[in-house]
């Protein structure tokens, strides 16, 4: 069972123009199970509509504080709340909150609460520049609110910079992690996830269909548990996990010595990452030429990194991963005898490359556990959750 489904938040909206992606964000946390009340200011407004927000999370919208017959809506919703969350948050109302300002229902509902307060700020990179917005926020800080983001970009003024809310599916990824038990705090856990690409020549490479979105997935799950995450990807096009220590690899050779710098220190290891078998004898700098002739390329193995690491001195507890296109059984207990280790996922390549979902098969010394069928997060939290109970067994 999800840890959010039985949270409830208040999803404040102040007048910016990122007021579009709050829909999104509503979307996506009651999709999580969570249990949404948007409260508005009159300017939000002017940019959604209470009726759009009404119906994505079924729940009436409160804009004025006399909404409630008592004039105590203020209270009322924020005693029934385990989070608020504010998104977008304008330069005006950040200044609100740093001083304890009241003059509507949602900046009330804020200097009424007794729970976690979220703000995402939304703004004009001048505006996010000035010294007292900084103050601002500074006070926040001190104040123990939480600030997700903002984000680099292109703006709707048309001009770049900082101070673009962070996207609907970033923002819904961090509430969660709120209400998510810390079963890994103090854990340090390194993670390889993507394809890797191994050059032929300065044009051509070697490299599979693989997204990287499930050891993205994880990394994100363990952040969401309180581990210390660092993340070893190859070339992908996602978003990383704001949390996580990222770094950047291309080829297997690169992956591997990325890893051995950090394996020292982790005390989990998680190898995502679809690493090409093979590459390429000799890779050439200049770009081979066409001709009618047949092109013979010497492949040579990849070093095995699972393999190097659940062959140290001392390992971390190893989690392998295997993407199979038949015999799932019998090549994932085979690749799990052969490396090792205490825990292997596996699943059917066809069935999960590239796509939000997955079906995973868990292999361990207790036999088989299957993951039916869902989203890759969900998934994730899953398999972690196996892994911890494996990995606190091991070192008792």
């Amino acid at each position: 069972m999800n840890v959010a489904q039985t949270k409830r938040i208040v999803l404040g909206i102040t007048g910016g123009i990122a007021a579009y992606k709050a829909a999104e964000l509503a979307r996506l946390l009651v999709k999580q199970d969570i249990e949404v009340q948007v409260a508005m200011t009159e300017a939000a407004t002017h940019f959604i509509t209470p009726a759009t927000m009404q119906a994505l999370t079924g729940q009436p919208v409160l804009i004025d504080q006399w909404q409630d017959d008592k004039g105590m809506a203020h209270i009322h919703t924020s005693r029934l709340a385990d989070a608020i969350v504010i998104a977008p948050a304008t330069a005006d109302f950040i200044a609100k909150l740093a001083h304890g300002l009241a003059n509507d229902l949602l900046s009330t509902l804020c200097l009424a609460r007794n729970c976690p307060l979220l703000v995402a700020p939304a703004m004009n990179r001048q505006m996010w520049s000035n010294a007292a917005t900084q103050r601002n926020l500074q006070r926040l800080i001190s104040d123990g609110v939480t600030i997700l983001g903002p984000a680099n970009g292109m703006q709707a003024c048309g001009e770049e910079g900082m101070g673009r809310m962070l996207e609907a599916e970033m923002l819904a990824q961090d509430i969660v992690a709120l209400f998510q038990p810390k079963l890994l705090a103090g854990i340090n856990i390194l993670i390889t996830a993507g394809p890797t690409y191994e050059a032929i020549d300065a044009v051509r490479g070697i490299t599979n269909r693989s997204s990287g979105k499930m050891g993205y997935a994880i990394a994100q799950a363990a952040i969401e548990l309180g581990a210390q995450v660092t993340l070893v990807s190859g070339p992908v096009a996602l978003a990383k996990p704001s949390a996580a220590q990222a770094v950047d690899v291309t080829s297997a050779a690169e992956m591997l010595e990325a890893v051995k710098q950090h394996v020292a220190h982790a005390d989990m290891f998680i190898g995502v990452a679809a690493v090409a078998d093979y590459r390429a004898a000799r890779q050439n700098k200049q770009k081979l030429k066409k001709s009618d002739a047949n092109l013979t390329l010497e492949l040579i193995p990849n070093p095995d990194i699972l393999a190097y690491v659940a062959s140290l001195p001392k390992p971390p507890f190893c989690v392998g991963f295997a993407a199979e296109s038949e015999k799932l059984h019998e090549h994932a207990t085979d690749k799990r005898r052969k490396k090792k280790i205490p825990l292997l996922a596996a699943n059917l390549a066809q069935n999960a490359i590239g796509s939000d979902d997955n079906e995973l098969v868990l292999f361990d010394d207790a036999g088989e556990h299957v993951l039916p069928r869902a989203d890759k997060l969900t998934l994730a939290r899953a398999l972690l959750r196996h892994a911890i109970a494996l990995y606190r067994k091991g070192s008792k």
